[in-house]
């Protein structure tokens, strides 16, 4: 699984943020799913090919709206970042996957499966939204069951539309939309996988730093910050990072020694030993 899917399955996967996309998109902002009330399902179903062997097909977060102790909805969440023309059967499988199980009395009741496509490309969407607007040829169309796809394109939603959201998703799509200009007083709630979200959006193949990163900030996920104080402080530390590679590489071409290049890296910063140190180990 490539980093962009794991980092976006994970903050997609906080109840607060998975109920928040259901009312922004579906419900319009009415806050109709409450946190409380979702449950994690399986995201796993099989399926059998030509040769009888079984496979394995994953939905990235599955969700149960529970009402008095019973499922009541299944929400589906498909993140894409490429457009994909066969989607509408992959959507098949997994929604046909889920009523197969209530059909069997895997599961308890029978309930709505809801899947929806979350789309994260720069280039826009293009594809079938219907089985029949994918299969236009062949007799019988009117009988053929017309399932269908249920697309948002995160980058491009109308600020109206974003402001239905509540949770951290409301920050990394005002910053999609506005660029590194973007500044919000908004509260963080999940400060790492917020982070993890808008440095895969915006590119970054390796975030797995983003927790040390912000353990050298001093920041906890129990600690009460906002968007623009935890942008300023990001910045900063890029910013020191740069002022530190500069000197390095300025101390190595007028062969400096290791020790010299360290004391200046030290008194640039107004860091300690130790910390001057890692940056050597970055840049030396």
């Amino acid at each position: 699984m490539e980093q962009n899917d794991i980092v976006t399955k994970n903050f997609e996967s906080y109840a607060d943020v998975a109920a928040d996309i259901i009312n922004a998109l579906i419900h319009n902002g009415t806050q109709e799913i409450k946190s409380e009330n979702l449950l994690s399902a399986a995201t796993e179903s099989l399926y059998a090919d030509r040769e009888n062997i079984l496979h394995n097909q994953l939905e990235d977060v599955a969700k149960y709206h529970i009402i008095e102790g019973v499922p009541g909805t299944m929400y589906l969440f498909a993140n894409q970042t490429k457009a994909d023309k066969g989607m509408l059967l992959r959507k098949a499988g997994y929604v046909g996957g889920e009523y197969r199980r209530q059909y069997e009395k895997q599961n308890r009741g029978w309930y709505p499966v809801v899947e929806l496509v979350l789309y994260w490309g720069k280039s826009r969407w293009k594809g079938a939204d219907s089985i029949r607007q994918l299969m236009d040829r062949g007799s019988g169309r009117k009988y053929v069951d017309n399932m269908q796809l249920h697309v948002w394109e995160m980058r491009y939603l109308p600020q109206e539309v974003r402001e239905h959201f509540q949770s951290d998703m409301r920050i990394v799509l005002d910053y999609l939309a506005e660029g590194n200009g973007y500044r919000s007083d908004r509260k963080v709630v999940h400060k790492e996988a917020t982070i993890k979200m808008l440095r895969v959006l915006s590119g970054d193949r390796n975030v797995e730093d983003t927790r040390e990163i912000l353990e050298k900030m001093n920041i906890t996920e129990e600690a009460e910050i906002s968007m623009c104080e935890l942008f300023d402080q990001y910045t900063r530390r890029g910013i020191a990072q740069g002022v530190a590679q500069g000197i390095i590489i300025m101390c190595k071409e007028f062969n400096a020694s290791y020790e010299e290049t360290l004391q200046k890296v030290r008194a640039k910063l107004n860091v300690s030993e130790q910390e001057a140190e890692k940056e050597m180990q970055l840049y030396w």
